[in-house]
């Protein structure tokens, strides 16, 4: 009986870990203008908070910060209302800092699922010309609306489980001088996300960038730290040519390599051509996202891809934490 009183005791705080409150509802109805508290907010459907400058069909359509965060600042000196920040909502008794993209939130009929952690500031507010900081590009977060309804203050959020046999997303970066000039039409970016998309991936971003190391890095880290795809395939950039440098960017925010992806594709692409001896392409991990660099061709990506998609679920899914390691 104690043992069975215990786990009741546990399962019924895992219960109350997963379960908030929304403090404060915020819009703006201008973009760059602060946000001010209102009593109520109609959630829509792959839109956003009715009303509110922000929302439109892209992956930042509500944005949320945790209460918790916001004290611990005003702990520092700092007198910031809510909606200083650009949040939408302010949520209390959750980390946001430490919940997986893809978690979804239920507040009443309405659904949310989170894209994004942080975000890059382009120009510094008020708040960090006063402070010297800002709470926003490191700890807010940033949802979609999956399903609509109306919320207000004082509403419980639940946090949701993640499924474990959810899709992998994916990200697709094509690394082309012409291709970003408009003189050259980008085929194999597009190639890439219909391959992926027919074998079940949800391909979440689609860049095009010109050769630069540092534009790459940029997205790279953003992708794999903020959007937390599961796996980035980039094409381009991996021959002789001095602007050739997506090896170089994918190499330095690598945290672990893992070359034998990029080995295999060589090995293989060298049964059809010798001029795969050629390609200086790479392959690593940061934090739980693989990055993989295939060839700029879009006969080479079909080539590659065909050979290494049956193997590289496994590898994901160990990533990710919904996979076990298998020494058979």
């Amino acid at each position: 009986m104690k043992k069975e009183h215990k786990e009741r005791k546990e399962g019924e705080k895992a219960d109350e870990q997963k379960k908030g409150k929304i403090l404060a509802i915020c819009t703006s109805q201008k973009k760059g203008i602060r946000k001010q508290e209102v009593p109520s907010a109609e959630l829509r459907e792959n839109w956003g908070i009715e009303g509110d400058a922000h929302a439109g069909k892209w992956h930042r359509q509500v944005s949320m910060l945790s209460f918790e965060t916001i004290e611990a600042f005003r702990a520092k000196g700092a007198k910031v209302e809510f909606g200083a920040f650009g949040e939408n909502l302010v949520v209390e008794g959750f980390d946001l800092r430490t919940v997986p993209v893809g978690t979804m939130f239920q507040i009443g009929e309405a659904v949310l699922k989170l894209t994004q952690i942080g975000k890059e500031c382009h120009s510094h507010c008020e708040i960090y010309k006063t402070m010297g900081d800002c709470i926003m590009p490191r700890e807010g977060v940033f949802t979609e609306v999956v399903k609509g309804g109306n919320i207000k203050p004082g509403d419980e959020i639940h946090m949701l489980p993640l499924k474990k046999d959810r899709p992998f997303t994916a990200a697709v970066v094509t690394l082309s001088d012409k291709g970003y000039a408009g003189e050259r039409e980008d085929k194999s970016g597009p190639l890439i996300k219909e391959i992926l998309e027919k074998r079940g991936y949800d391909v979440i971003e689609a860049l095009l960038l010109p050769d630069e190391k540092q534009s790459l890095v940029r997205q790279l880290c953003r992708l794999a730290d903020q959007r937390q795809v599961n796996v980035i395939f980039t094409t381009g950039g991996t021959g002789f040519s001095e602007r050739d440098v997506t090896p170089e960017a994918t190499i330095e925010v690598c945290d672990r390599m893992a070359m034998g992806i990029s080995d295999a594709i060589r090995q293989y692409s060298l049964t059809i051509t010798g001029r795969a001896m050629l390609s200086r392409a790479v392959s690593g991990i940061r934090k739980k996202t693989l990055i993989v660099n295939l060839p700029g061709s879009p006969k080479a990506v079909k080539e590659s891809l065909e050979y290494v998609m049956p193997h590289l679920g496994h590898g994901l899914g160990i990533l990710r934490g919904t996979e076990g390691e298998c020494g058979s």
